[in-house]
Formats: C-alpha cells, sequence, structure tokens
C-alpha cells in the first residue's frame, strides 16, 4: 500500500481497484434505493457509506502502508463492515471480487487465501441466505472469482520478486566490474612502478656507483698536487648525490606495502592480514638491508603463495620463512593445506594455480636466484626461494 513501492503497473491496477470498488458500492447503493422495497434501504445506504469510509482510510493510516500488523487490522474492520452488508443485502456480494485483491496483497500467502476462501464462502451464503435459487452459477461464480485473484496477485508477486532480483544481479555485476577495473588498473600501476624501479636500479644506480667507484680509484692514483684532483673529486661528489637521488626514486616507486618498514615487516603484515588462515611469519640470521629489486620480488612471491593458500588450498595454517644467511637470503611459504601435483600445475594442467608458479619462477630467474616448489595431493605445499646476496648487502644498495 505504500506508494513509494508501488512500480507503475502495479499504480494502475491500484488506481482500478479503488474505481471497482467505489462502482461497486454505488451500484449497491443504487439497487437499495430503487430496485428493492424487501430491503432496508437507509440501512444499506449507511453501511455502504461506512465501508466506502473504512476503505478510503486504509491508504491513508500509516500502519496500514508500511506494517502487516496494520494492514490486518483494517481488513479485519472493512471485512466486518461488509459483513454486515451482506446480511443486509446479496448485492454487496459483488464486492467480495476486489477484496479477494486485497486479501492476497495485503496478507502473507499463508493467510491471504484463507482468508480469501473465507470470503468466497460468506458471498455464496450471503446469496443463498437470501432466498435466491440455487444454481451452479451461485457456487461457480465467487469461487472463480476468488481463484482469478489469487493467480494474479501470486503471479504478480513472484515477476516482481524475479524482476528484482535480476535488478539486483545487474546492480552487483556493474559494481564487481568497476571494482574489476579499478583492481586493473591499480595493478598496472603497480607494475609500472615496480618496472621504472627495477632499470632505474639496475642501470643508472648501478652506472653511477660504478663511476664513483672509479673516480675514487682514480683520485688516489693522482699526485697530491695535480690540478685535475679538484675536477675529480667534485665528479665524484656529483656522481655521489645523483646516485642517492636515484635511491630516492627506487624508493619512492616501490611498493607501498614497502613504504613504512621493512621487508620483514611487510610480511608480517600480510600474515597479519591474511583471511581465512592462521599465518605466523619468523625471521632466522641477522637481518640485512636488501636492494629494492629483492625485496620487491621477496614481497610478490610470499603474496601470490599465500594468496593461493587462501583460495585454492583450504589450509588452516600457513608460515612464512625469511632467512638471511651469510651469502644468501631465502623466503619460504609453507602451508597444511590440500596440495598439489607441481608437474600437471608446470605444464597448465592445474587449474587456476597454473600462472603463479611460473610468474614466481621468472621472478626469482631474473635476479639469478633458484625456485623450488614440494607438494602432493593431500599433504601442504612448501614453496622456497633462494637469492643470492649481492656484494653491496647490507648497505644502502
Amino acid at each position: 500500500m505504500d506508494p513509494r513501492s508501488l512500480t507503475p503497473a502495479l499504480r494502475v491496477l491500484r488506481l482500478c481497484l479503488h474505481l471497482l470498488t467505489a462502482g461497486l458500492l454505488a451500484l449497491v447503493v443504487v439497487r437499495a434505493l430503487t430496485g428493492r422495497t424487501d430491503e432496508p434501504a437507509a440501512a444499506v445506504v449507511t453501511v455502504a457509506a461506512a465501508m466506502g469510509a473504512v476503505y478510503a482510510a486504509g491508504p491513508l493510516i500509516p500502519a496500514v502502508r508500511s506494517t502487516r500488523a496494520g494492514a490486518a487490522c483494517w481488513l479485519t474492520v472493512l471485512g466486518a463492515v461488509w459483513a454486515v452488508l451482506l446480511v443486509l443485502s446479496p448485492d454487496g456480494l459483488w464486492l467480495a471480487f476486489p477484496l479477494y485483491f486485497l486479501l492476497v496483497h495485503l496478507l502473507p500467502a499463508r493467510w491471504g487465501v484463507p482468508a480469501v476462501a473465507v470470503a468466497a464462502g460468506a458471498a455464496i451464503a450471503s446469496y443463498v441466505g437470501h432466498g435466491a435459487p440455487l444454481n451452479a452459477g451461485a457456487f461457480i461464480g465467487p469461487l472463480i472469482g476468488a481463484a482469478v485473484a489469487v493467480a494474479t496477485v501470486l503471479g504478480y508477486q513472484a515477476l516482481y520478486r524475479e524482476s528484482e532480483s535480476r535488478r539486483r544481479l545487474i546492480e552487483e555485476l556493474i559494481a564487481t566490474r568497476a571494482e574489476l577495473a579499478a583492481a586493473e588498473r591499480t595493478a598496472g600501476t603497480l607494475a609500472e612502478r615496480e618496472r621504472l624501479a627495477r632499470e632505474i636500479h639496475d642501470t643508472l644506480a648501478q652506472g653511477l656507483s660504478s663511476i664513483q667507484l672509479l673516480l675514487r680509484a682514480a683520485g688516489r692514483d693522482l699526485p697530491v698536487d695535480s690540478p685535475a684532483a679538484d675536477h675529480i673529486e667534485q665528479a665524484r661528489a656529483t656522481a655521489q648525490d645523483n646516485l642517492a637521488e636515484a635511491r630516492r626514486f627506487v624508493r619512492a616507486l616501490s611498493p607501498p606495502d614497502l613504504d613504512h618498514g621493512s621487508l620483514a615487516g611487510a610480511l608480517e603484515r600480510l600474515c597479519a592480514t591474511a583471511p581465512g588462515v592462521s599465518a605466523r611469519f619468523t625471521t632466522s640470521g641477522t637481518p640485512l638491508a636488501l636492494p629494492t629489486p629483492y625485496e620487491v620480488a621477496l614481497l610478490r612471491i610470499a603474496q601470490s603463495a599465500l594468496g593461493n593458500t587462501v583460495r585454492h588450498a583450504h589450509a588452516r595454517r600457513a608460515e612464512i620463512t625469511l632467512s638471511f644467511m651469510e651469502t644468501s637470503v631465502a623466503l619460504d611459504v609453507v602451508d597444511d593445506g590440500d596440495g598439489f601435483d607441481p608437474e600437471r600445475a608446470v605444464t597448465g594442467d592445474g587449474g587456476e594455480g597454473g600462472f603463479g608458479l611460473p610468474a614466481m619462477r621468472a621472478r626469482v630467474r631474473a635476479l639469478g636466484g633458484t625456485f623450488t616448489v614440494e607438494s602432493a595431493p593431500g599433504q601442504g605445499t612448501a614453496v622456497a626461494v633462494t637469492l643470492p646476496l649481492p656484494l653491496s648487502a647490507g648497505s644502502s644498495a
């Protein structure tokens, strides 16, 4: 009954129902005044007017529009007035048809359908009680009207629910597409940041570092009073300043997970936020400052391996270990999940997990490291990465 919740089609049906009720009430009044001498015309007109007033008041009462209890109370009063009209005049049974629609529409189906049956029985009883001749039409007419009303209202409600379900699915699809587009843009931005960071580190930063070392060696070989010593020192200082600037660029282009701390801190936060699995992070050895490409590669491999654990392995526990050794750094990601056949994953038969392993292996190979996967169906998975430490590890590489 709330106008805000009605579709255009239902608004038209509601208007037609109002007009039908008003027309039938007018017909009852006219027949009482002109057609029948054995009926108390004044009483019929009074009860018909009361029924019209009760009917018109329903849509104006907030409780009737918004609650099942309010609608049930209104229908009870309306039905009681209609029952009085049935006692006074057999013409009142014509109003049964709009009442059927109201009962099925406003009440739950488990109450509305029995209420319609009661209303149909009351209409038939009124017809028979006023001395009308018994015939099949006296019974079939109200029953067919009740069946049509029930089928119409329940059918429309089913179509409306299906339409609403499709509308929600479309809205979810649009929202999901927007989220995917945003995620793809973010992934593309992060990938480009990482690529630029690697390029700057592997080219400009390394070249400037080499220039600085060569100029320092040349300065040591020059005589103390050589006029070129000052120029070499200025060139070395300029190379050092530009190397520091290049390293600042590399840090600025590193993944956001590494912006506010070390690789160990980023891995610890990764374990703390892993959904659906109890993840733990540990370190061993003496932590060293690693080059940005190393930190990026190890973090991305840990994210990918733990993501596979959450999405596919159905694991309860996972553990990430970062180990610093004399000449290398190692990352191990172990879970107690379902496991899989690494050979099938490598050949592309492993389903959704088939793409992550080659990507991890490519990252490790680019840095000259080793990558191994140990797994079997039902025995969990262990991913191990070992990267050789560069000579400058431990300094601000």
